[in-house]
């Protein structure tokens, strides 16, 4: 399912910021190619885990009601570049993205005594599942 919200694209001496103003969420990127391609993925990102977690996201303000000047002033007291900056609208369907971005599964080849391979089979464990879950554990 394709999700569509507006972003804020800020120019900034180094590139853009991009701001969704629904998600109070933001990237940035180093050319204005580079910064569609991280506001696609943060918002990829979003309504994944959101689907994930069971949670709903916030409905998508119209276009035409974003008013950047004030999510300017919201980020920043300095004043932003009005000729280079714009509202566009982001788009992605999360599900497919996610397939090929966050849930992509890499073989791996590992070793583990001949004794533990054994009981493991015996038992039934999924070795993929018992490495995934272990490496979860050490991430936090």
């Amino acid at each position: 399912m394709l999700s569509v919200y507006p972003a804020c694209f800020f120019k900034e001496e180094n590139g853009y910021s991009v701001v969704f103003p629904d998600l109070n969420s933001a990237t940035s990127g180093e050319t204005i190619d580079d910064a569609m391609n991280m506001a696609i993925d943060l918002l990829a990102g979003l309504v994944y885990s959101a689907k994930i977690d069971g949670e709903e996201l916030p409905p998508a303000s119209a276009l035409q009601t974003i008013d950047i000047g004030s999510v300017a002033k919201d980020l920043d007291s300095s004043p932003y570049d009005r000729d280079h900056s714009f509202v566009n609208l982001v788009s992605v369907d999360a599900e497919e993205y996610a397939k090929l971005h966050f849930t992509k599964s890499v073989k791996k080849t590992l070793s583990i005594p001949l004794w533990m391979n054994d009981k493991a089979v015996a038992m039934g464990i999924n070795f993929s599942q018992t490495l995934q879950e272990a490496l979860l554990q050490k991430f936090v």
